[in-house]
């Protein structure tokens, strides 16, 4: 690589950070306040109202991965209990359900969305089985219809995982609402960033109550206040928590950020349109379109290459794509590429044939608003040039 293209390089998810949000974390800190505090106290407010919930239905932590773990403890999973995901996500996915003590059961998805197949889901269903955990993968809405009927057939708990589906709505209704838990990602290249960061969203204040005490210690409700200005306040140890709390430092950034929601996915999707448009007569398999009753979050832009159709293996054209200065992701290898799941859970890729395809020929392209009209013009003539060079 050139140290033009270098100096030129189209970081993947580089998040758009402006002043508001400088200014708001340089408060934070010569406030002398940089833990939990007012500010996240403000963040998980506006994330509520966001999102049509009243005040006390949020909880901040410090990551989608936390709020997963926190939310199936909050719903009484553990041990001997199983809990059924899609074979297609981020490891964190899975990885919550074992910490939370239970065993995870991945089932294959739809070739189409991406999502979980809820056929699949029925099958998989035990006596055992406690909680179904969708992901809306790249930010279309799982077939949530389809979950709630099993959930309410079998008495489950319905916890989505909303880590690409900030903005996104199912037929009319916000995502992270439909089930009894909804949790959300702030990592530096998802919608809204706080740098590292996440929220549980419950029907239940119950339920929120009890995640907020578990994700600092296990303290009392509101113990992050025990060294306010108020003066000192004791605290009382209910069980053994964790150490998953957001800082005001994150909040600060978050707070502007969900500000400015709206106008960023209305960017994020002009690029989506523009790549749809571009490469629609390529070799290569470019997202289903979005339906008229959903909302989709835009959060990937995942194009399939198909070796034998474009020509070209897919880690090769990471590397050309790389070569021009165009930073690129894989989302994701499914969960049954992996070795620890191969060796703990006997799971094998080819019995996940949907999950398996898509994540050997997925490629993630730049989708951030950050992106300017060139660099996606950039992006665009790269692809092309590499399939058709």
């Amino acid at each position: 690589m050139s140290d033009t293209i270098k100096d030129k390089f189209i970081v993947f998810g580089a998040p758009e950070i402006l002043e508001d949000e400088v200014q708001e974390v340089t408060d934070s800190m010569r406030s002398g306040w940089l833990g939990t505090g007012p500010k996240v106290a403000r963040f998980e407010e506006a994330f509520s109202k966001y999102k049509g919930y009243t005040k006390g239905q949020a909880a901040a932590v410090n990551s989608c991965t936390a709020a997963l773990q926190l939310s199936l403890i909050a719903a009484g999973i553990g041990p001997g209990d199983e809990v059924i995901t899609t074979s297609l996500t981020f490891c964190a996915t899975v990885n919550a359900i074992i910490h939370a003590g239970a065993t995870p059961v991945i089932v294959d998805v739809d070739p189409g969305s991406m999502n979980i197949d809820v056929e699949r889901v029925k099958e998989a269903i035990t006596d055992n089985t406690r909680a179904i955990l969708p992901v809306h993968f790249a930010g279309r809405a799982c077939d949530m219809n389809g979950l709630l009927e099993l959930v309410n057939a079998y008495g489950l708990t319905l916890i989505e995982d909303c880590a690409h589906a900030i903005e996104t709505e199912y037929k009319g209704k916000k995502a992270g609402t439909l089930g009894d838990f909804g949790c959300f990602s702030f990592y530096v290249t998802k919608n809204v960033v706080t740098g590292e960061g996440g929220m549980v969203l419950a029907r239940s204040k119950e339920d929120i109550d009890r995640v907020k005490v578990l994700s600092l210690h296990g303290m009392s409700k509101d113990a992050w206040n025990r060294f306010g200005d108020s003066g000192y306040k004791h605290y009382l140890v209910h069980e053994a928590g964790y150490k998953f709390n957001m800082m005001d430092i994150q909040a600060s950034i978050g707070i502007h950020q969900l500000k400015r929601v709206d106008r960023s996915w209305r960017r994020r999707q002009e690029i989506w349109n523009r790549y749809q448009q571009a490469f629609k007569d390529l070799d290569i398999t470019c997202p289903m379109d979005v339906g008229p009753d959903e909302r989709h979050g835009y959060h990937l832009y995942t194009v399939l290459i198909d070796e034998e159709k474009a020509g070209i293996q897919r880690d090769e054209f990471l590397d050309r794509m790389t070569d021009k200065g165009i930073g690129v992701g894989v989302h994701y290898l499914s969960i049954a590429e992996h070795p620890y799941y191969q060796k703990t859970f006997g799971w094998r890729p080819e019995d996940f044939p949907n999950a398996q395809r898509i994540g050997r020929q997925t490629v993630s392209l730049p989708l951030s608003p950050k992106l300017s009209d060139e660099d996606v013009e950039r992006v665009i003539s790269s692809v092309i040039e590499i399939l058709k060079g």
